[in-house]
């Protein structure tokens, strides 16, 4: 009766073993995952080619001309610059994916990175048919071949031009208004002499 008593514990501990080892292993899946999605939602940015030299770092304003090829995840080709001439972009501008640029800041001239660009970053939900479904995250591969910074004046300039453009716009509307009305004045006088003339003829 003892025997069969213990027995029967014994594999009732077993069972519940086997359970505890089960749950355990589905979180410990579960944590695994997580944190895969968790990389998947952030930019990751790798160094392929690091130049000996590095006289300038990028920053928002500089214009760079790159070499690209970008990828879905699986490898397909999605576009690719390495047939035509390195494409220039302007840091800050939003001329290419928030990924794409965010990678962008921080690196040499002649310096060749690896970006996985998620899609909240990338063409989001919606995608970019027929290329680039939706959600797809993104892989570029991307070689810095020049970097070029404006000058403090210039960088003054391109601040000042667009608060500028506006302080001037309604003084100039103002001058076209004068104007309009000026000519219209000139012209009612004209009108009368020519009426004034034609009842002098009758």
């Amino acid at each position: 009766m003892l025997e069969q008593e213990g027995a029967a514990l014994s594999q009732k501990w077993k069972m519940k073993t086997r359970v505890f080892l089960l749950l355990l292993v589905a979180f410990s899946c579960e944590l695994a995952r997580a944190e895969e999605e968790n990389e998947a939602e952030e930019l990751q940015v790798e160094t392929l080619v690091q130049p000996e030299s590095c006289a300038m770092i990028s920053e928002i304003g500089d214009t760079l001309k790159i070499h690209y090829t970008g990828k879905l995840m699986d490898g397909k080709v999605i576009d690719t610059s390495l047939s035509r001439d390195p494409h220039s972009l302007e840091l800050g501008a939003r001329q290419v994916i928030p990924g794409l640029e965010q990678s962008l800041v921080g690196v040499c001239e002649g310096q060749k990175i690896k970006a996985i660009i998620p899609s909240h970053l990338a063409y989001g939900k919606r995608g970019f048919p027929p290329t680039v479904p939706g959600d797809a995250a993104l892989q570029f591969e991307v070689e810095v071949i020049t970097l070029s910074r404006k000058t403090p004046f210039e960088k003054m300039i391109r601040s000042l031009l667009p608060t500028m453009c506006l302080a001037l716009l309604p003084g100039l509307l103002c001058l076209i208004g004068v104007y309009i009305y000026k000519r219209g004045s000139a012209e009612r006088p004209e009108k009368k002499k020519a009426k004034d003339k034609k009842s002098k003829k009758k």
